[in-house]
């Protein structure tokens, strides 16, 4: 994909296309299943009312059954010219084709309609099948959110992709910043949340690096570029969404891995059938063969292939009614065998939104302290200055005067309240102005305010721990997640201490994306094998990480749309105790799934037992398979609750 970068519109057009080929599909099978139904019916009263030859009434029931067929024959063959012979197609085509040929021999009855019956039941499975495997995931459209579309330089605006390393380009606030580079005039303050996930904006001033995809805040400056925009993080980060999703390990549906054991056996045991006991001169050859199709045919796992994915299907179904959703029934698997969860911290553990969490006043009371506080950044468009204004919202008709307000980058606010010079800033602040000031124990980000060249105090802002954050680490450990890790690009002290109160196996903190994945990649190189590794985040950020994952989780409430595009699992609300009950959803469904596969085959086998012994007829098989269909569908059912 990465060859489309320049070519959005031919991106989105792609994946447009991508999409009405996978509705058609299941709108095709629906179609040929109706079709092939409607003839098959056609069939059976041709075959009761008229006396034709029986190669005559193959050609009736071929057409039915290659509408129906086709597709499974198709992938049956290509399995053969492949290697991989024994598949789930393989099996049905063998047993089907079997059942056809079958009239053909000596004094045999032809059963022509439960050939197509079989293979009209095996497509209604695997409509079922597409059908809760839904909307594909492959459309990375929305990370085009954070892709700049001009630079500004001396010439005006121009493609990023062809600014040369070294130009000068210009970017006013509000404004993305389309390259990687060095501010080589002017002051501002940068929003990194698209890509560090950390919402604390920084300051930049001269020769301060700046990182492409963060949003200009307060000030227009001068950036010298440093690398080509192919080369800069924003391309980067989409790159690696782009790829990540080819190196996952998709956990094999559990149909096919069984096919792959089963298959082989039944064939083989059909081949033995038809050849030992007339060798052995316990019968005809044709007595033989005959029991060695029927066996073939009896052989064919409909009730499994139909009731498993069903299963799966109201897994899903029960999950979303929880607000989770889950895009497709490999992940189901992968969920049950889950045993190290690594979440980023903000927006998925906190709320990624700042709040002042404690006043230290020295000389005034707190009520003083935030009042003069909220009023000096009154005008500041500084996060921070909206974290003190909500904390104080009086301060908008309370009638003070203000003036003279001076922003310092990098430092502070200064302004006149009254009579009084009030300062309220980092300890750099402090320091210009000579004011003694001292730190807090509190973990966050910390205001230092002065009045008049006093120090007055302290407020301390920081993101705020979930409510349920506790609940959901908990409850993971309760039900034996052996592994719990949080990445973070917050500062340490931070990242620290949520950990510390979340009780946390490990935390890593200053993560950019692409060492968050590093970090991912090395837990999954460490993690035991049949185990897998969970990430649950919510920022764009987080996708490539997401989307590298065994099972990536994104949080839907707030969550970025690039999140949601790459992962497994969307929690629709902002809630990180969902992770422990989808786990517990997943493992629910997969056990019923195994009672649905021990029932299908403890049947199977005593009608296939009857069959090689010729006690058994063809009518049989197909009603011992019907009815454990049904049965497992009921039990299927209960997935949904």
């Amino acid at each position: 994909m990465a060859h489309e970068h320049h070519h959005e519109n031919h991106h989105t057009h792609e994946h447009e296309h991508h999409h009405d080929h996978e509705h058609h599909s299941a709108h095709g099978q629906l179609l040929s299943i109706i079709f092939a139904t409607v003839l098959l019916i056609a069939a059976v009263i041709i075959e009761k009312t008229t006396d034709l030859p029986t190669w005559q009434l193959l050609l009736v029931y071929l057409i039915p059954y290659l509408i129906v067929g086709y597709g499974t024959l198709k992938e049956a063959v290509e399995g053969i010219l492949q290697g991989d012979a024994f598949n789930e197609d393989f099996l049905m085509s063998i047993a089907t084709i079997g059942a056809l040929l079958i009239g053909f021999m000596p004094n045999a009855e032809p059963q022509f309609t439960e050939a197509v019956f079989v293979m009209l039941f095996f497509q209604i499975g695997e409509l079922f099948e597409t059908y809760a495997e839904g909307k594909s995931r492959d459309s990375i459209a929305h990370l085009m959110d954070i892709r700049p579309e001009v630079a500004y330089t001396d010439e005006g605006a121009v493609n990023p992709a062809d600014v040369e390393v070294g130009t000068i380009i210009t970017v006013r606030p509000g404004e993305k910043i389309p390259i990687d580079g060095v501010i080589v005039d002017g002051t501002t303050t940068l929003n990194t949340l698209a890509l560090t996930g950390e919402s604390i904006p920084r300051d930049a001033t001269l020769g301060d690096e700046v990182i492409s995809g963060c949003i200009n805040l307060s000030g227009a400056i001068k950036v010298r570029t440093t690398k080509a925009f192919g080369e800069s993080t924003v391309s980067k980060i989409i790159e690696l969404v782009e790829h990540a999703g080819e190196k996952k390990s998709k956990s094999e549906t559990f149909i096919t891995r069984f096919a792959r054991i089963y298959t082989p056996i039944v064939v083989f045991l059909a081949i033995a059938i038809a050849i030992i006991p007339p060798l052995l001169e316990l019968g005809s050859f044709t007595t033989w063969i005959y029991r060695s199709l029927m066996f073939l045919v009896v052989s064919c796992p409909c009730a499994l292939v139909i009731s498993v994915p069903l299963t799966f299907f109201g897994g899903i179904g029960g999950a979303s009614r929880h607000g989770i959703l889950i895009k497709g029934a490999n992940y189901m698997d992968v969920l049950s065998k889950v045993d190290t969860i690594v979440f980023d911290k903000t927006g998925t553990l906190t709320y990624g939104q700042f709040a002042v969490e404690a006043i230290h006043p020295d000389k005034c009371d707190e009520h003083q302290l935030l009042h003069l506080a909220a009023h000096v950044e009154h005008f500041s468009t500084h996060p921070i200055g909206a974290a003190l204004r909500d904390a104080f919202p009086e301060e908008a008709s309370d009638g003070c005067k203000i003036y003279d307000v001076e922003e310092i980058a990098g430092h502070g606010i200064r302004a006149r309240i009254g009579d009084k010079e009030v300062s309220v800033g980092n300890t750099k602040m402090m320091d210009s102005i000579g004011v003694q000031w001292h730190d807090c124990h509190h973990i966050g980000t910390i205001i230092h305010v002065a009045i008049d060249g006093e120090y007055a105090g302290h407020i301390v802002i920081n993101d705020k721990v979930k409510e349920k954050s506790n609940e959901a680490l908990d409850e993971l450990h309760n039900i034996g997640i052996r592994k719990t890790v949080m990445l973070t690009g917050d500062r340490n002290e931070v990242g620290a201490d949520v950990a510390r109160r979340l009780n946390i196996d490990e935390y890593y903190t200053e993560l950019l994306p692409n060492e968050k994945v590093d970090h991912v990649e090395r837990l999954l190189r460490e993690k035991e094998s049949g185990r897998y590794l969970a990430f649950v985040g919510d920022g764009i950020n987080d996708a490539p990480v997401i989307a590298r994952a065994d099972v990536g989780i994104a949080m839907g409430g707030l969550g970025s749309d690039a999140a949601i595009e790459a992962a497994d699992i969307v929690l629709m609300d902002d809630d990180p105790s969902k992770v422990a009950l989808s786990i517990r959803i997943a493992r629910r469904t997969i056990s019923i799934a195994r009672q649905n596969v021990t029932l299908a085959i403890g049947i199977k086998t005593a009608v296939l037992v009857l069959a090689a012994f010729g006690i058994a007829t063809m009518w049989m098989a197909v009603f011992a398979d019907v009815g454990v269909t049904v049965l497992a569908v009921f039990n299927a059912m209960r997935a949904l609750r």
